[in-house]
């Protein structure tokens, strides 16, 4: 807040205003560094240097990666004049509210400011629609993320007893779980936010249904796309120096968001891998409008689905073992596969205690994709509401089951990162 201040107050001296910016996102940074990166960093240093750094085991603060970008983003745009001079209880209410700081959606000043400013009057309407909101995002996470996230951890524990059908089970679990999970955990944020008359940017839209790999990150966490382009991207020079620069500054950004979503070599690879398949899409544009928007579908959900086996190894030899368990061609006869698609253990590990296994899993499976393919988004779904006394029961239902199936102790995916 303070170098904000600084920045603000300097507009007529260019060279001050840099140099308080640049101390901004350097401390900011050094921060993120210090308690996300530093065993990461010192790992390295021994394996590569053949030394015995002791390494700490630090305390990732809440919230920590998302505050980060919304304090650099604040000091970016109050230099380049989108922000002007606030008082301290805003800047303390924009850091500090609660409902989205540990999973997203990743906040701009400039979407906050309205609501600080604006007239409080209750719009019951914004409530209904918070509401629906909130339900749907605990249902997707408890319903349906959490209870695919048993057979994943069950596939993870026991990568080497899968064959081809169960790891390639095991990888679409994943891919359901992630998505399920954060967006859940975003429709419930946004959904608080707009009982309390705010709205918060969209932050998924549908993003299995996209065709392509550009596409696809349009609609996947958006507001972070929308970050590293305004406030990586476009500084790197973005397209304006040559298409050789652009595709090398994409591949950068993408592998700065795999380094932020973990201090690990398996998640910068996978951003690496994002904005090379990026690269391609974008160069080769012109063959692939060219072919079926279904394969063009097909390729880019394998790739995001292979993609995702990556980003959930903990290590390059459980990758490895995933991999090799998805291509190794273990089929078996049909009735085997079907067998083993349903293996008893996995089976077990998605099944709720009151459901029969075989039932739970052909109904779960058989909604989740309609779901995905065939239904718009909850934002939407809030925003055209059909008030009846069919959708009270629908909403309460979600609402009731999904606070009965708490079990154990569960944590947001996102909120690690």
């Amino acid at each position: 807040y303070l170098i904000q201040k600084k920045i603000f107050g300097n507009k007529e001296k260019i060279c001050k205003e840099r140099i308080y910016l640049a101390v901004g996102i350097i401390l900011n940074v050094m921060i993120l560094f210090y308690f996300k990166y530093y065993g990461f960093f010192f790992e390295n240093v021994n394996r590569i240097f053949n030394v015995q750094f002791s390494i700490k085991q630090l305390a990732l603060p809440l919230g920590i990666s998302f505050i980060t970008f919304q304090q650099i983003a604040f000091l970016v745009d109050t230099y380049r004049g989108k922000i002007g001079n606030i008082k301290f209880l805003d800047y303390i209410c924009f850091i500090t509210y609660f409902p989205h700081i540990s999973s997203g959606p990743i906040l701009l000043y400039q979407d906050f400011e309205p609501f600080l400013h604006k007239k409080k009057e209750v719009d019951w309407n914004k409530i209904a629609q918070g509401f629906y909101m909130f339900a749907m995002g605990l249902g997707k996470k408890v319903l349906i993320a959490d209870v695919f996230g048993q057979a994943v951890n069950y596939g993870y524990a026991n990568v080497t007893t899968l064959n081809t059908t169960t790891a390639i089970f095991v990888s679409i679990a994943y891919s359901i779980e992630i998505y399920f999970d954060f967006s859940g955990y975003c429709d419930m944020a946004i959904g608080i936010s707009r009982m309390l008359q705010m709205d918060l940017p969209q932050n998924f839209d549908s993003p299995y249904q996209a065709v392509t790999i550009l596409e696809f990150w349009k609609k996947w966490h958006i507001t972070l796309t929308r970050f590293l382009t305004q406030y990586l991207y476009i500084p790197l020079g973005g397209n304006r120096k040559g298409k050789l620069r652009a595709n090398i500054n994409t591949i950068i950004v993408f592998a700065c968001s795999g380094l932020w979503h973990g201090a690990s070599w398996t998640f910068v690879l996978w951003g690496v891998l994002h904005g090379c398949f990026m690269v391609i899409t974008k160069s080769f544009k012109g063959i692939f409008d060219k072919i079926p928007k279904v394969i063009n579908r097909i390729i880019t959900l394998s790739f995001v689905n292979l993609a995702w086996v990556l980003f959930r190894s903990n290590s390059w030899d459980t990758f490895k073992q995933m991999i090799q368990a998805i291509f190794q061609n273990k089929w078996g006869k049909l009735d085997n596969a079907i067998g083993d698609f349903f293996k008893p253990a996995i089976l077990e590990a998605i099944s709720i205690s009151w459901i029969p296994s075989w039932v739970y899993a052909l109904v779960a499976t058989a909604v989740v994709m309609f779901m995905l393919f065939g239904c718009r988004n909850v934002q939407y779904k809030a925003e055209h509401l059909n008030y009846s006394v069919k959708s009270v029961v629908w909403v309460l239902a979600v609402l009731i089951i999904s606070v009965c199936s708490f079990s154990g102790v569960t944590t947001f995916i996102y909120a690690a990162f």
